[in-house]
């Protein structure tokens, strides 16, 4: 059986696949060729992350398919109802990447409250000679610890987050429209552990009570934070999105930040992606990375062994 992994695996699910019977193709097929593909080397399984989309044409039209793979967590780039009534399975790794992006959250946070994002832009360019001048500009830094760190969407990601706010010594505060209670253990290296019982909040709450904003919800129809929610920030608050472009209106955003309510925010995900808007590229309050959050190591090594046991469960 092929598995075409069309937008790569780490060598951990190629080779738990290999073991098994599962010839992995890694060939990078066009979008728009993919259903000729497919069906030219009858592939019965079809493994992607963001960049390829599996639209009904897809699912109409490639008979050999019996499962679509996502190696990450959202499916926005699947017809996964569609495809389920066709009777093909619908697989993702929900857990794998959680605690790479919640880390990424926290290299935004830790550089956005130093400065390091401007320096950095700064300092290769003209640190020889403004050197008093940037450390004038960049010597009003902030600690995180203490602070309150409001979480939306209590999933596996933001309880990641969570986890790693607690063990710096902030204060977490969470809304979640699903989830009224989590019981958090945050473990240490000699295997020691606290555990922590938070109960969410309301989203207002949330937002009024918030130093810094990170947010772990799925694509929806609504901005998740607009003009309104912004104004019920507190002033000089920060905010992340790690989570998907378009849950942020990002001219609100600007206007935001241009009017110094927001004093900073870092996005690793845009509403226009990958040509994200010049005006976001462009801003020095923003910290900005290329949807990277899954991008570790570690993470792609837990989502090619988690892919392959799915696979391996279903097809054997």
């Amino acid at each position: 059986m092929i598995v075409l992994a069309n937008d790569g695996l780490a060598k951990s699910g190629i080779a738990t696949l290999g073991l098994n019977g599962f010839e992995v193709d890694l060939t990078t097929v066009a979008q728009d060729q993919l259903v000729d593909y497919i069906n030219k080397n009858k592939v019965t399984v079809l493994l992607v992350r963001s960049a390829t989309k599996v639209r009904r044409d897809i699912i109409d039209n490639c008979p050999s398919l019996k499962i679509i793979g996502r190696g990450g967590v959202g499916m926005d780039n699947i017809d996964v109802d569609y495809a389920r009534e066709k009777g093909i399975k619908v697989i993702n790794t929900p857990a794998a990447s959680s605690h790479s992006v919640a880390e990424l959250v926290f290299a935004h946070l830790f550089g956005m409250v130093r400065f390091l994002h401007d320096s950095n832009r700064n300092m290769p360019l003209e640190g020889d000679t403004k050197f008093n001048q940037f450390k004038k500009s960049y010597a009003k830094g902030i600690e995180l610890r203490g602070k309150t760190i409001g979480i939306l969407g209590f999933g596996r990601i933001g309880q990641a987050t969570a986890k790693v706010a607690l063990g710096l010594g902030m204060k977490v505060v969470a809304y979640d429209p699903f989830i009224d209670a989590v019981h958090l253990e945050v473990e240490f290296f000699d295997h020691q552990a606290v555990f922590f019982n938070i109960k969410t909040i309301s989203k207002e709450e949330v937002l009024k009570q918030s130093d810094f904003l990170s947010l772990h919800v799925p694509a929806q129809k609504e901005y998740v934070i607009d003009t309104k929610e912004f104004e019920m920030m507190k002033n000089g608050a920060f905010i992340v999105n790690a989570a998907r472009g378009g849950v942020i209106n990002e001219i609100a955003l600007v206007k935001a930040i241009e009017s110094g309510k927001i004093a900073g925010a870092a996005l690793d995900v845009f509403e226009k992606e990958p040509t994200p808007e010049i005006q976001l590229l462009m801003n020095p309050s923003l910290s900005l990375t290329p949807h990277i959050g899954a991008a570790t190591g570690e993470a792609q090594d837990r989502i090619g062994t988690e892919l392959a046991q799915q696979i391996i469960e279903i097809l054997k």
